[in-house]
């Protein structure tokens, strides 16, 4: 099999800056939702990748540990501008929950957010968004018989076995499912994407993780001052989680409380907050720096957390993305990659039930409003900013209703 190598066309670092902030100031939903969000904007709007790259890169980062949505999106600025790129997707879609999380560590401490009906309908609009790239995405990966039993049974898997790592043995058992019974005849290859790091950069970033994850516990023994056992324990949560978003929230309360940094009223009301900004859990981290009990300036202690707990996956990404492009285009790769990306379908299928449908629908008013958000964005096109202040709209009119 012969495949060309595509040369993107390149973009320059602000138009990645612009348009991943943008994103940054609409995508609510939690990262599943951040995924419609993306394949909605880079995707079909922008055509800055190919459908079949985008849910390729998806299980890629699926595998990887840390933010998967916020890995996605580095990847993406990393095809399109470079590395600088990929630091101008990764600031530009952080950048408006981690000020957000910061002005509320500073001016409303533990205000409850739980009740507020405009924060519900922010919550309704995600089961819209993840509707709307589960059928985007099963009408292009799971659209024959094979591949969309793999994709049911994925869904199942995850739903009744919701484990850390069950994710990543359903892709593991799904690739093989593809090698062995997925034949890439009469499929169009996958683009082979020029990528703009070198396979050198690639290993020097992949010791760099490696070597930080190995050294920064052994100098906070030698030298142990509250900056690096703050890096240190930052950096850790954001090389050892699997599955990003909600999981990561059990090793930061180790992290934060058990050494009374942040007590465990603070931990929640900052959780509630996060829940109320769009953008990626992880900028949770910006909160919980900012409101340690230190004679350091809040602010920069909350952007130290942030960049720990971020450049995990900036090393991963730019680490493993010159090899995942290579391994890709191999005929028994993409075999495997034909059931992956079905397992990826049906695990985003599983999470439209749980977390998304499950924590948002309560009663006929909250799938009213879900009916008109997807409608307006599947019939009518509009763009998501537009439907996530509708939906907010709406969730404030159902919380006078209810």
């Amino acid at each position: 099999m012969s495949t060309s190598t595509e040369e993107i066309k390149r973009g320059s670092v602000f138009e990645v800056f612009w348009t991943a902030l943008k994103l940054g100031f609409t995508s609510f939903g939690g990262p599943i939702a951040h995924l419609g969000y993306f394949r909605e904007t880079y995707v079909k709007r922008e055509k800055w990748i190919d459908e079949k790259t985008y849910v390729d890169l998806v299980a890629l980062c699926q595998f990887l540990p840390g933010p998967a949505s916020s890995q996605v999106g580095i990847g993406i600025g990393l095809l399109r501008a470079g590395v600088l790129g990929s630091i101008a997707a990764w600031i530009g879609f952080t950048m408006p929950s981690v000020i957000a999380l910061i002005i509320f560590a500073y001016a409303v401490g533990g205000f409850e957010l739980a009740n507020q009906g405009w924060l519900h309908g922010l919550k309704l609009v995600a089961v819209a968004i993840v509707a709307q790239a589960v059928w985007g995405m099963m009408k292009s990966h799971a659209f024959d018989r094979m591949r969309g039993t793999i994709a049911i049974i994925a869904a199942i898997v995850s739903l009744i076995f919701s484990y850390v790592f069950t994710q990543v043995l359903i892709i593991v058992l799904a690739g093989f499912i593809g090698l062995f019974f997925l034949s890439k005849s009469g499929q169009s290859p996958s683009t082979n994407i020029h990528v703009p790091v070198h396979k050198s950069t690639a290993v020097i970033s992949l010791v760099i993780f490696a070597g930080l994850l190995i050294v920064l516990p052994i100098l906070t023994v030698i030298q142990p001052t509250f900056l690096l056992s703050l890096f240190d324990s930052f950096y850790r949560v954001g090389s050892l989680v699997f599955g990003g978003g909600h999981v990561v929230l059990p090793l930061l309360q180790s992290e934060v409380v058990n050494p009374g940094w942040v007590t465990n009223d603070q931990f929640i009301a900052g959780y509630g907050a996060t829940q109320a900004v769009p953008g990626p859990l992880f900028t949770f981290s910006a909160y919980l720096g900012a409101v340690m009990d230190t004679n350091m300036n809040a602010i920069l202690v909350a952007l130290i957390a942030v960049i720990a707990i971020f450049l995990p996956s900036f090393l991963l990404v730019i680490g493993v993305i010159p090899f995942w492009n290579v391994i890709r285009q191999k005929q028994q790769f993409q075999s495997a990659l034909m059931g992956i990306n079905a397992a990826v379908v049906g695990i985003l299928l599983a999470a439209l039930y749980d977390p998304v449908w499950t924590s948002s629908v309560n009663n006929v008013y909250d799938f009213v409003l879900v009916i008109i958000t997807f409608s307006l964005l599947m019939l009518w096109k509009l763009p998501p900013w537009i439907v996530v202040v509708v939906s907010a709209i709406g969730g404030s009119i159902i919380g006078w209703l209810t």
